[in-house]
């Protein structure tokens, strides 16, 4: 039953090519016209920067591929893929109740499943805009090297691998976490407008709240903070992957507090959906 959610789902999302473009194409494809763009100038002016530009822009140095793959995949979850990812999460969670479908499919199977059929294709479009932003990413280093005459190697070692692999699944988390405050926005409202910008407005009230923490006695390695703050858990748990001079200097414990805030933000909005949209009356959606 919870299949047939899926590919029912799956086959009305494909078919909405203006919600998947702009979920899982446009930033990516942005993002590479401003690079090249961004490349050809610095190109332009390399005479006059000579000696200033940074070291992974001097010409001749050479390009590690890989590594540039392994950083990418610390960026997934970053603010405009979220905010992209949005669009296509509204249409899933609040289309039924902008169309008046619910009444129709309601039915058909059991309303939990027909919730988490939602959350699974949200789950494969995520993955295929945190893919397209890989490839493309790797297109632009790519670029990068032939616009300034870099030569290319491709370095990937069991370390990086490892790196790579767990920090695509931190995106990963954190993407989807994310977008659990768009489904209970959904669910409680039942409106298209704010399952998309409530998790905005959420997200940036966090942001605001992590910068004015210290005023407030907040400390990063405290329980309160992470709980408040998913996205100071995310940085934690990438922080403490990535290794090096940040991660020795966090505080002991930090960890677990970082997983339990993810975890609390992912089940706990998904948990309080599935409960309300049980209680609702369809009759009318």
């Amino acid at each position: 039953m919870l299949a047939d959610a899926i590919r029912s789902e799956s086959y009305r999302l494909l078919k909405n090519r203006t919600a998947v473009f702009w979920s899982v194409f446009f930033v990516p494809v942005v993002g590479l016209a401003i690079s090249i763009f961004s490349f050809f100038m610095l190109k332009s002016k390399a005479d006059q920067l000579a000696g200033k530009l940074p070291p992974e822009l001097a010409l001749g140095g050479p390009l590690d591929l890989g590594a540039s793959l392994a950083g990418n995949a610390g960026d997934l979850a970053n603010p405009a893929i979220l905010a992209f990812l949005l669009i296509g999460a509204a249409t899933l969670y609040a289309g039924d109740y902008r169309w008046e479908t619910w009444r129709l499919i309601s039915a058909r199977n059991t309303r939990p499943n027909l919730l988490l059929g939602k959350v699974g294709v949200l789950k494969f479009l995520a993955l295929a805009a945190m893919l397209v932003f890989l490839l493309i990413g790797s297109v632009s280093d790519v670029a990068k090297g032939l616009i300034f005459d870099r030569p290319m190697t491709f370095s990937f070692g069991a370390e990086q691998a490892a790196q790579f692999g767990l920090l695509f699944v931190l995106s990963f988390v954190r993407v989807v976490q994310f977008l659990m405050i768009s489904l209970l926005a959904a669910t409680l409202t039942r409106s298209l407008l704010a399952a998309l910008f409530i998790p905005l407005v959420v997200g940036v009230g966090q942001f605001f709240l992590g910068q004015f923490a210290p005023m407030l006695g907040l400390e990063p390695g405290d329980w309160l903070a992470q709980l408040l703050m998913p996205g100071l858990a995310f940085d934690t748990l990438k922080t403490l992957i990535k290794g090096g001079i940040a991660a020795a200097g966090m505080p002991d414990g930090v960890m677990i507090k970082a997983i339990v805030s993810l975890a609390v933000w992912s089940f706990a909005p998904l948990a309080a959906a599935i409960a309300w949209f049980g209680r609702q009356d369809l009759s009318k959606e």
